[in-house]
C-alpha cells in the first residue's frame, strides 16, 4: 500500500486500482468509498466544477447555504486519511490496455491506460468518469454576467432565497413552464417569457389558472443595477420588467469525451448526448463507470454525491469479484 495522499513510487507501484476522472462532488464521493475499501485511487481534476459560479448551495443536509467550493475542499481533505491521491490536470485520452501490456504490469484482468494532458501515461484496473457538464446559456446580453447570482436554473436550489419576490422565467422550450409553476409555489409574482416558444393550449391554461403572467415579447437584455445586482429584463420594444431573479434552462453539454473515446454507448435525450449507465454506474464498456452530471443534468448536489458513492461501492465490489476469480485460478494452477 502507498501512503495516503501520495503518488506511487516505482514502475511496479504505478498501477492504480481506480483512476477517477473529475474531482467534483461525484468523483470525490466515489474516491471516498473506494479509499475506505483500501483501494489505491488517483483523482485527476481540472478544477472547473459546474458549481464554481455559485456562492452557496442549498438543500444539502448539514451544509445548507454553504459554499460548494468549501464542500469540495473539505472532501479533498477527508481523502487524505485514505489511500487516495489527487492531481490537478485533465485526462487527454484513455483506452483499454492490450492483454500483453497488462500482463507486463502483472495484471491478469482488464486494465486501462490513461493519458494525462501532461503526456504522462498511467495504468488502472478501473476508470470512473465524473467530469460533469457545461451549461450553455441563452445568448442574451447581460445574462452570463448574472449567472449563479441573479440568474439561476433550479427552483429547489435557489427558489427559497427569492420567495415572494418578482421572478422572470425565460423559456427555451414549452417544458420550462414547469419551472414557472414550481416558482409560483414560492411567489405570486411570476412572469413566463416565451421567447417565441409556442405553448400548447393546456400549458397556457395552466399558467393562466395560477396567475402566472405570460409575456410574448422577446427578452433582449438582462439588466444589472449600479450595485451589480440583478435589476430586471428588457424587452425588444424597450419596455423593462423589474425582477429580483431570472430562471433559465441552459442547454447542457456533457464533458463525455473520455467516455466516448472508450466506446461507451450513448443516446440522444432532449437534443443532448447522454452516456448510458445502469443503476450501479456501469457503462457499456467493461470496467468503465460514470457518475454525476456527465450522466444527466440534475443540479442537486446530494444527487451527484449519491451517484458517486454508488459507483464507488460498485467498482469495489467488481474488483473484489475479479480478485476472487484470479485467486481461485492461481490456487488451482
Amino acid at each position: 500500500m502507498s501512503r495516503p495522499g501520495t503518488m506511487p513510487e516505482g514502475e511496479a507501484a504505478a498501477v492504480w486500482d481506480v483512476i477517477v476522472v473529475g474531482g467534483g462532488s461525484a468523483g470525490l464521493s466515489a474516491a471516498l468509498m473506494l479509499g475506505r475499501s483500501r483501494r489505491r485511487v488517483l483523482v485527476v481534476d481540472s478544477g472547473r466544477p459546474r458549481s464554481r459560479a455559485a456562492a452557496h448551495m442549498h438543500g444539502v443536509l448539514g451544509r445548507d447555504h454553504t459554499s460548494p467550493a468549501d464542500l469540495l475542499s473539505a472532501g479533498r481533505a477527508e481523502l487524505t486519511r485514505y489511500d487516495v491521491a489527487t492531481r490537478s490536470g485533465e485526462v487527454a485520452d484513455a483506452a483499454v490496455l492490450e492483454a500483453d501490456a497488462a500482463a507486463a504490469r502483472g495484471l491478469d484482468g482488464i486494465a486501462f491506460e490513461v493519458v494525462l494532458d501532461s503526456g504522462e501515461r498511467l495504468v488502472a484496473r478501473r476508470v470512473l468518469v465524473a467530469t460533469g457538464l457545461v451549461d450553455e446559456l441563452p445568448e442574451i446580453p447581460g445574462l452570463s454576467e448574472q449567472w449563479g447570482r441573479g440568474v439561476v436554473l433550479c427552483p429547489y436550489c435557489d427558489g427559497w432565497e427569492v420567495r415572494d419576490r418578482r421572478i422572470a422565467v425565460i423559456a427555451s422550450s414549452a417544458e420550462n413552464a414547469h419551472q414557472a409553476q414550481l416558482m409560483r409555489q414560492l411567489s405570486e409574482h411570476v412572469t413566463f417569457c416565451t421567447q417565441g416558444v409556442v405553448l400548447p393550449p393546456a400549458t397556457r391554461d395552466a399558467l393562466d389558472a395560477r396567475g402566472i403572467a405570460i409575456e410574448e415579447r422577446p427578452v433582449v437584455e438582462v439588466l444589472s443595477g449600479d450595485d451589480d445586482a440583478l435589476r430586471g429584463i428588457r424587452f425588444e420594444d424597450g419596455d423593462e420588467l423589474a425582477a429580483q431573479a431570472v430562471f433559465v434552462a441552459p442547454r447542457t453539454v456533457a464533458n463525455d469525451e473520455v467516455l466516448v473515446g472508450l466506446g461507451a454507448r450513448s443516446m440522444r435525450q432532449g437534443g443532448a448526448r447522454r452516456v448510458l449507465i445502469d443503476e450501479e454506474g456501469r457503462t457499456s464498456v467493461r470496467g468503465v463507470y460514470a457518475a454525476g452530471n456527465v450522466t444527466g443534468p440534475r443540479s442537486s448536489v446530494p444527487w451527484t454525491m449519491a451517484t458517486g458513492s454508488i459507483a464507488g461501492t460498485s467498482i469495489n465490489a467488481d474488483l473484489v469479484d475479479e480478485d476472487v476469480t484470479l485467486a481461485v485460478s492461481r490456487r488451482r494452477r
